[in-house]
């Protein structure tokens, strides 16, 4: 029995969700018996802590719980990246892993790849190639960075292998699907089994609109976040917006002043937040993984940002790309409204893979010994 060494990398709780898809998908290989064994450990940087992070996160989520947590905690980049670099070499010198794995963009990623580069060991990067073309966006440097040192490259879609083409990374690269789809298939069924999320807000399904605002281009910036919000305040039906522990400190005592229909909730749980999704009739959103929850929905997206790593969205018309301006969301809304609240018929329905992106990637690591 040949055995493969993984240590995954993570560090915020969007990772650990799509990681509980390719580690079900090791679990399900081992299992076959097809003589070669995964042996994965996984390492929380702890670069987010979250309240929800605990047992009752693990265990509804049916997610394997950090074999070490280095408890790195926030801080300014620098700081949080070095420290993580620092720890995670200590666990790679003591594992000596046969690939460390990443996914996106958090500095977590990038630490992971350097600690990996760094010391001669092979990294796979799960996302990768995805490109936004802003420099100012520490996510981008992040993926970059962590695409040019992987040794293998896993493209949610064919725009990130053509992405990684252009920068003439072609070796290692592998087009398998987002893995992301394969953790909303599994979740969206717990979802609706043990959500009571929209009856407990008495919500009207397919009548309110559903908002998130995180991102620090918003947040921090005065001028974004009152053109997000002013827009909020015109729109005539119900907005549910879960309210970001960044966006709250943003706000202050302001956060009585917002008006209109606007809904303002703490931040749900993921499997609220699916069924929240699932029942919206439209998305407001400057979330990465809410815009493509969003179309595996069937619902109509207006993102606020000024530019998306999910160009396909856009391009296929289920995705509006407004930045903050207060016109053009409204514009964007009604124009969504005029169709119905629908998304084009034609749209296309597998962007982002089959569902079966985790297996492909535990094949990928199984089969391979480096390269």
């Amino acid at each position: 029995m040949r055995e493969v060494k993984i240590v995954t990398v993570v560090g915020a709780r969007p990772q650990f969700v799509k990681a509980a898809a390719v580690s079900r998908a090791v679990a399900a290989l081992n299992a076959a018996d097809e003589g070669v064994r995964l042996d994965e450990r996984i390492v929380h940087t702890g670069q987010h802590y979250d309240e929800n992070m605990s047992k009752v996160f693990f265990d509804e989520l049916r997610i394997p719980r950090p074999a070490e947590n280095l408890e790195v905690g926030s801080g300014p980049h620098g700081r949080q990246t070095g420290a993580m670099l620092a720890r995670l070499e200590e666990v790679l010198l003591a594992d000596r892993p046969d690939w460390l794995v990443t996914y996106g963009d958090t500095n977590s990623t990038l630490a992971g790849a350097l600690a990996a580069a760094k010391l001669h060991l092979p990294s796979a990067h799960i996302e990768a190639g995805l490109r936004s073309y802003n420099r100012r966006m520490p996510e981008e440097i992040n993926r970059v960075v962590a695409d040019v040192l992987a040794e293998l490259l896993f493209c949610p879609t064919a725009t990130a292998v053509a992405n990684l083409a252009k920068e003439g990374v072609t070796r290692g690269v592998r087009q398998v699907g987002d893995v992301m789809y394969d953790s909303v298939l599994f979740n969206a069924k717990l979802a609706e089994q043990s959500s009571d999320a929209v009856r407990r807000l008495k919500a009207e399904p397919k009548s309110f609109y559903l908002a998130t605002v995180h991102r620090a281009e918003n947040t921090d910036d005065p001028l974004r976040l009152a053109g997000i919000l002013s827009a909020f305040e015109r729109i005539d039906r119900p907005i549910i917006l879960p309210l970001h522990p960044r966006t709250r400190k943003t706000l202050g005592a302001g956060l009585e002043k917002i008006g209109g229909t606007v809904r303002v909730i703490d931040p749900v749980p993921y499997l609220d937040m699916l069924a929240l999704e699932r029942s919206a009739r439209m998305i407001l959103t400057d979330s990465g993984g809410v815009q493509k929850e969003a179309y595996w929905f069937d619902v109509p997206c207006v993102t606020l940002r000024d530019e998306t790593e999910w160009v396909e969205l856009v391009e296929a018309r289920c995705n509006r790309l407004v930045g903050a301006d207060a016109g053009a969301i409204l514009a964007a809304v009604e124009a969504f409204e005029s169709a119905g609240a629908a998304l084009p018929a034609d749209r296309p329905g597998d962007l982002y893979g089959d569902g079966h992106s985790a297996e492909k990637i535990v094949a990928t690591l199984a089969g391979r010994e480096g390269g």
